[in-house]
């Protein structure tokens, strides 16, 4: 990077008004400033880096210490780097008069300390945000820019006092947000972090003790709020801020959905945010079906049914009720009942039944080697009871290994072992229950797959573990040698040196790299996360709330939704809903502002809801589009999708409900009103709408199809 030698503004003819000296020369200099400031920051950055990779790697704390530094470094290089002068997202000056504070997505502070960029999420941005002209928060005025190209190709400037105008202000009909609502739409998210509103900035910034639920209608900005909200989180909770790497967990609906917000967290200086769908939460997910039977997949959306999930594993781990006899080389031992017991109760509670399967074997031992009579060393005692078929035989039975996979399979296909479980269910739903193909997975049967795996732990865990404690012997034993012949070879005391230390065994111990050894790949998305945030929460089942549930312990969540796009009703308060669940603090915040519709759209949309659902949240638009919505054929849809390319040479056009449309441009998307949800189009175009469906899903659908419009919708139904 260079330092700034043109102008950052790049403003068209239409806005010369706006490049008068007098009210632009100020961020001239504050631009430069920053430049320089980024190209120093960039280079020392660098060599920190490079000096970082370049040590030695040390062991235990020391080698956490410098990894974490070395991500820390990384990250902060890929941000600057990320970005130049947009940095920054505007100015704010104080009724005070003093100098204007420049608010940007990181911090910059040059070697003098004069701080160029206050870090949006800091207290002291939040004004810039939340200041309006009832509660102007202490401003005189606010500038926000808009960044095309890493130069300014407009701003706006809004005033809260009356001496503020003069000289110091550019003022528009329109202000920065309004303005770039009518901005086409891209394949990703746009970058609206300079445009955040009042209403949506308190949520952001509201703490994080308890469940928050964000209730709000289409183009309300929920997902922006969401996103927003996760890296707000991550910059001022300290919880947080110490697991960057999995601190929080975002749930999306979809995997399009995905790819439309994938830059955004990073866009705001965040990549310590694991993000995902449900199904990505188990291995299953990725091939697993969707339930066709309404009534199984009612059935399995019980929490209830997931809880059984314990009873079922504890079938597993219910001692024996008969005494045996253990013959070893030296005696014969007496295993009682009494003493089964004693060993099965040594499994430390919370521990996964495969993992807790070592405690109990190691107390078995100890038991048998406490009975035992005769003389023989303990290590030989144990060697050989670890070998004992018989025993092995019998505690292999009694404890056995589990799959989840065939836990949960053994519900779908022994009757009985569904009816001990879940003793509420008649038999007439166990019935239902059963299929001939137990491990023909469905998304219907993840919250059970997952609770099992959660309660049974890796069952390779205990052979892992096993496998590396060999490992660790073998090369204690191997350096042990090498020691040995040294000390041989080196014969002469050289008193308080190197060949005296390698005497003591904790030097040898120490020689040992047992962070060479082979370890399990870690499962990012198993928890525990500090914050989870679900978006299209509405359309959670009662299963499914368990799965983030145990991810979080601490409840903490921003759970964002819209009962009125819950495709399978939502006739409960979020309050009752999410406390049926296992939520104990609810807090609920709503927006109501329609950002994103013009009214127009929503004019034919709301009837579509309130069909269906009276007490819709339906939010108020604050713009007009000046387009009506228009009907047709569907022998038209080519003739609309090319009319209205050809007329646009930007945007993103959405057909929603044929399935058999392949589109031929890639400014055209094809997808059926489930996978719409959350995204957003310049121009959507249903086909056959009155096909979606009928009841509430089939209003919903066709509710949340219609407000995906940005700028224009078409309805074209089959003549």
């Amino acid at each position: 990077m260079t330092p700034l030698t043109t102008s950052a503004f790049d403003l068209p003819d239409r806005l010369s008004h706006k490049a008068d000296p007098a009210l632009i020369a100020g961020d001239e200099r504050h631009f430069a400033a920053i430049a320089d400031c980024l190209e120093q920051s960039i280079a020392e950055l660098s060599d920190r880096l490079e000096a970082e990779r370049k040590a030695p790697g040390g062991k235990g704390r020391q080698a956490m210490d410098r990894d974490a530094e070395i991500y820390r470094l990384t990250a902060r290089l890929r941000a600057l780097r990320r970005f130049g002068l947009d940095l920054c997202l505007g100015h704010m000056v104080a009724t005070d008069d003093s100098e204007p504070v420049y608010v940007g997505r990181l911090g910059l502070t040059d070697r003098e300390g004069r701080r160029l960029l206050v870090d949006w999420r800091s207290p002291a941005a939040e004004p810039f945000f939340g200041a309006t002209h009832a509660n102007p928060m202490g401003l005189a005025s606010r500038r926000r820019y808009r960044w095309t190209g890493g130069r300014v190709s407009d701003y706006w400037d809004e005033v809260f006092t009356a001496d503020a105008v003069d000289g110091h202000a550019a003022l528009d009909d329109q202000s920065a947000f309004i303005a770039s609502l009518g901005t086409n739409r891209s394949p990703r998210m746009r970058d609206v972090l300079g445009t955040i509103q009042a209403d949506q900035d308190a949520i952001i910034r509201a703490g994080s003790r308890g469940a928050l639920v964000v209730d709000g209608g289409p183009g309300t900005g929920k997902t922006v709020v969401a996103l927003h909200r996760s890296a707000y989180l991550l910059y001022s909770d300290p919880r947080l801020g110490q697991h960057r790497r999995g601190g929080v967990l975002f749930v999306g609906p979809h995997r399009p959905y995905l790819s439309y917000v994938a830059d955004v967290l990073p866009s705001l200086g965040e990549e310590g945010v694991q993000t995902c769908i449900l199904r990505d939460l188990v291995d299953e997910g990725a091939t697993a079906e969707e339930e066709t039977d309404p009534d199984v997949a009612r059935l399995k959306s019980s929490a209830d049914l997931v809880r059984a999930i314990e009873k079922a594993v504890r079938f597993y781990e219910e001692p024996p009720t008969e005494a045996m006899t253990v013959t070893t080389h030296w005696s014969d031992i007496r295993l009682s009942a009494a003493d089964w017991a004693v060993a099965f109760e040594a499994a430390e509670p919370g521990t996964p039944h495969n993992e807790a399967r070592d405690q109990v074997w190691e107390e078995l031992l100890t038991i048998l080697v406490d009975k035992h009579e005769g003389e023989v060393s303990e290590a030989l005692l144990r060697k050989s009871l670890s070998q004992d078929r018989e025993l092995l035989t019998a505690f292999n039975r009694a404890w056995p290994i589990l799959e989840a996979t065939d836990l949960v399979g053994d519900l779908w296909s022994v009757p009985a072992y569904l009816r001990m479980c879940a003793p509420w269910l008649s038999r007439d739903e166990v019935r239902t229950l059963q299929r001939a193909q137990p491990q023909a997975w469905t998304v219907s049967d993840l919250p059970l797959l997952d609770a099992a795996r959660q309660r049974l732990g890796d069952p390779e865990a205990s052979r892992r573990a096993r496998r590396r404690e060999a490992a660790v012997a073998a090369q204690r034993e191997r350096m042990a040698d090498v020691i040995d012949d040294l000390l041989e070879a080196h014969s002469y005391d050289d008193g308080e040196g190197v060949l005296v230390m390698l005497h003591g065994q904790d030097m040898r111990n120490s020689l040992v790299d047992e962070s060479a050894l082979p370890t399990a790949d870690p499962d990012r998305l198993a928890g525990p996360f500090v914050h989870i945030v679900v978006d299209e929460a509405q359309e959670l089942t009662d299963a499914e709330w368990q799965m983030l549930l145990q991810r979080c312990p601490s409840r903490s969540f921003t759970i964002v939704g819209d009962r009125a796009q819950a495709r399978h009703g939502f006739t409960e308060s979020w309050q009752e809903r999410l406390e049926r669940v296992g939520f104990d603090r609810v807090g609920l915040a709503s927006l109501s502002i329609n950002y994103r519709t013009p009214a127009e759209i929503m004019a034919e949309a709301e009837p579509v809801i309130r069909a269906v659902l009276p007490d819709a949240n339906v939010p108020t638009s604050i713009r007009s589009g000046g387009v009506p919505v228009a009907h047709g054929s569907t022998a038209e849809l080519h003739s609309v999708l090319d009319t209205w390319l050809a007329a646009h040479a930007d945007g993103i056009a959405c057909v929603i409900g044929d399935p058999t449309f392949r589109p031929a441009s890639s400014r055209v998307r094809s997808l059926t009103p489930e996978l719409s949800k959350g995204l957003e189009f310049d121009l959507v175009v249903l086909v056959d709408p009155q096909d979606f469906g009928t009841g509430i899903e089939g209003a919903v659908d066709h509710y949340v199809a219609m407000t995906r419009a940005t700028q224009q919708l078409v309805v074209l139904t089959s003549s």
